[in-house]
């Protein structure tokens, strides 16, 4: 397994604010909205995919942009900014930031704002309950009238509403954690591998559990601006399809999710 290429840069994290230039362009021909630096928008806290760890953003797109930044030649910068302004392309447009990494699902709908990069990541859902809640199904949570959280902007909320579930909506994950540690909640739908990371903290895992995995043949993709960046994308899919080749895909994928399954990285 080759790891030669595997990053161990400091990732940064800025407040997030339009670039203010008319940014450059790198010898590889790609637009940085800032000079020596490939700015990330993202929404934290999104484990295992992006999230806080002794004063420094880490995680699985956190690791797999720094094999981007790498072929640059710079650092990558990281910015938290609102799902919602990531996902209808509205930062990448005021030029906020290069590319947006925040374990974000490829929909038609998104395409139409964002150009996204080959699939790095199959996902599904999970639905996530109170252990003593009485739920193996999406159609359990609504014989029972059971409440449930979701977050915002998301499939994972976009699947309960088209399965005729109210969902309470939350900012961010880790808001939709603390309603079901609270008991706003008797269930949340989160993608899965999020779910996973909740439940290694044994804490969680004493209250919760995992009721069902909702299949939703969903596939992660980064995304650079609307017709913007068709030399950044290049070298996006050019980093997922090497570490694939050379082992760094699963060894990031090992050390950020767990054990990777067969086909877990997409096509």
């Amino acid at each position: 397994m080759a790891l030669a290429t595997l990053v161990t840069a400091l990732t940064l994290i800025v407040p997030a604010c339009t670039s203010g230039n008319a940014g450059v362009t790198t010898s590889n021909g790609v637009n940085l909205v800032k000079a020596g630096q490939l700015t990330t928008c993202t929404h934290l806290p999104y484990p295992p995919f992006q999230f806080e760890k002794d004063n420094e953003v880490v995680g699985f797109d956190v690791s797999m942009i720094d094999l981007v930044a790498a072929q640059l030649g710079v650092q990558q910068v990281i910015v938290d900014k609102p799902f919602e302004t990531i996902k209808t392309g509205a930062d990448l447009n005021a030029g906020v930031c290069d590319i947006a990494a925040t374990g974000m699902t490829i929909s038609e709908a998104r395409k139409k704002n964002l150009d996204f990069s080959d699939p790095y990541f199959n996902a599904t859902q999970a639905l996530l309950v109170r252990k003593g809640v009485a739920a193996t199904s999406i159609e359990d949570v609504k014989a029972h009238h059971l409440k449930v959280g979701s977050q915002s902007s998301t499939t994972g909320e976009e699947y309960a509403h088209s399965h005729d579930v109210d969902s309470q909506s939350f900012e961010s994950s880790d808001a939709e954690l603390n309603a079901l540690r609270t008991g706003q909640v008797d269930a949340v739908i989160q993608d899965y591998p999020v779910v996973q990371h909740w439940l290694k903290d044994p804490a969680n895992a004493e209250k919760f559990q995992l009721a069902a995995n909702l299949e939703t043949g969903e596939r992660y993709g980064f995304a650079v601006k609307k017709d913007g960046n068709p030399q950044l994308l290049q070298m996006i899919n050019k980093a997922i399809e090497q570490a694939k080749q050379d082992g760094t895909y699963e060894k990031l994928y090992e050390q950020w999710v767990g054990p990777m399954p067969t086909g877990t990285e997409g096509p």
